[in-house]
Order: structure tokens, then C-alpha cells, then sequence
């Protein structure tokens, strides 16, 4: 019996959504500039949660193929051409020494954009920080996948730089610059992985309450704690003598 569409893991109906509005934007359904349809009407559309729309255009924007303007609603983006010199970070990694060098580089911008955001960020965007860490919450209280959920985290405190360039930097970077999201595509979703949630939440945490206390020295050193925390928990991983390919060996060592 084919189950139906609520009884589906989440992940796949995402999958489902994802393609069907990369293939409406390829085929001229929604051009340019047009306004995709709104959050409720789409939920109506296919039959699925909020949470999965989210995660669907969460998706989208990281590829570059939309993007959100506060308050207005979710637009197509003209696709962005692949410049051959940061064409390696929109790619699986295939070491972790590729993860840990990738982490270096977020560092270097995100320490920064968390101390901007606490500046700048408005009240609509500390709001929208704080939904994207409501989300992760419930998503690591049912136990599921979390990838999707700390991209679109991060990706709030970029827009709320208000600075456009953070903003476009990690969206070029893509979702896969998230370690655990790049290790799960080479270990076919298995869900065994150099970090813990509960540890991973709680930093973000941290960097959500120093950005809405506007405390700029704060949210530095919260993403900083973050960020290296992050690099300390890979580096374990190199000690170990483990690779990506070695990944079933990372229970042994968490």
C-alpha cells in the first residue's frame, strides 16, 4: 500500500515540493521577478505543513533561485552563474580537512555578521531569528533531520546585517556548508555524525540572546564559540585518523 502524503517522512515531501517549484521556475511558471504564491496557498497547494514549505523555500533561496523580502513575500531570482573559483564550496566535500577549511572561511564572515546583526537587526528580523530557533528546537525535540533549520538560522542573521553581501556570500556557499549536511550526503542519510544537538542548540542559543540584547561583543564571541567549537569537534575527527569515507566510525568517538 503507497502511503499517502501525510504519512510520508517529512524530508521527502520537502524533496517533493523542492522539485516541483525548481521545475515551475525552469518551465517560465513563475518568471523573473514574480511572486511565488504564499506561504498558507501553497501549503493548501501540496497537501503539507508549514514546516515543509519553509524548509522547501529555505532550500530554494540557498541555491539562489529565490529570495525573501521582509514582509512582501518570497520572489524567482535571475540564477546566479558559478564563478570557477568558489566552485569547490558548492561541492560535496570528499575529507574532513575540506570541512574544517570551509569552517575557517564561514568564521572569518560570521564571527563578524553576528556582531553586525546585533547592531542593526530589526525588530521583524531578530523575530525571524528567533523562528528559525524555535524551528530547530522542535526539529531536534522529534528527532529529525536539523540541516535545512540551522542553513535558514544563519542565513537570518546574514539579512540581518543588513548588508546584502553576507547575505549573497552564504547563499552562494549553499546549505552544504553545513558539516553534518555534507557527511550525510556521503554516508546516505545515515545520522551518525561528530556533533550532539542539544550542544549545537545551545550555541545558537547564545548567539540569538547576545543579537537580541544588542550586544555586538557578545554575539561575536557567541558565533566565535560556535564556529570554533565546530572546527575543535572536526579536528577530534583528523586525530582520530577519520575521514568522510570513515564516517560509521564517528559513534565511537562523539
Amino acid at each position: 500500500m503507497t502511503p499517502s502524503k501525510s504519512e510520508e517522512p517529512r524530508q521527502s515531501l520537502s524533496v517533493h515540493v523542492i522539485q516541483k517549484l525548481r521545475e515551475d521556475i525552469a518551465k517560465g511558471v513563475y518568471e523573473v521577478g514574480d511572486k511565488l504564491p504564499t506561504e498558507p496557498v501553497l501549503v493548501e497547494q501540496f497537501g503539507v505543513s508549514r514546516t515543509v514549505i519553509r524548509e522547501a523555500i529555505a532550500e530554494l533561496r540557498a541555491d539562489g533561485l529565490v529570495r525573501s523580502r521582509h514582509g512582501i513575500g518570497v520572489f524567482v531570482e535571475k540564477p546566479k552563474q558559478p564563478k570557477g573559483g568558489l566552485k569547490l564550496l558548492n561541492q560535496v566535500s570528499e575529507t574532513i580537512s575540506d570541512i574544517l577549511e570551509e569552517l575557517e572561511l564561514r568564521a572569518a564572515v560570521e564571527i563578524e555578521a553576528a556582531g553586525l546583526a546585533a547592531e542593526r537587526a530589526s525588530p521583524a528580523q531578530e523575530a525571524e531569528i528567533q523562528r528559525h530557533l524555535f524551528e530547530l528546537s522542535k526539529l531536534i525535540e522529534a528527532e529529525e533531520p536539523t540541516e535545512l533549520a540551522d542553513f535558514a538560522f544563519h542565513m537570518a542573521i546574514a539579512r540581518s546585517t543588513n548588508n546584502s553581501r553576507f547575505e549573497e556570500f552564504l547563499s552562494h556557499l549553499g546549505r552544504r556548508t553545513i558539516p553534518r549536511a555534507k557527511l550525510s550526503e556521503l554516508v546516505s542519510g545515515k545520522h551518525a555524525l561528530p556533533y550532539r544537538e542539544d550542544q549545537l542548540h545551545a550555541e545558537h542559543q547564545a548567539v540569538a540572546d547576545a543579537i537580541h540584547s544588542k550586544d555586538t561583543s557578545a554575539a561575536r564571541d557567541a558565533m566565535r564559540t560556535h564556529l570554533v567549537g565546530s572546527l575543535e569537534r572536526y579536528r577530534t575527527l583528523v586525530r582520530h585518523g577519520v575521514q568522510a569515507p570513515d564516517i560509521y566510525m564517528l559513534r565511537e568517538i562523539e
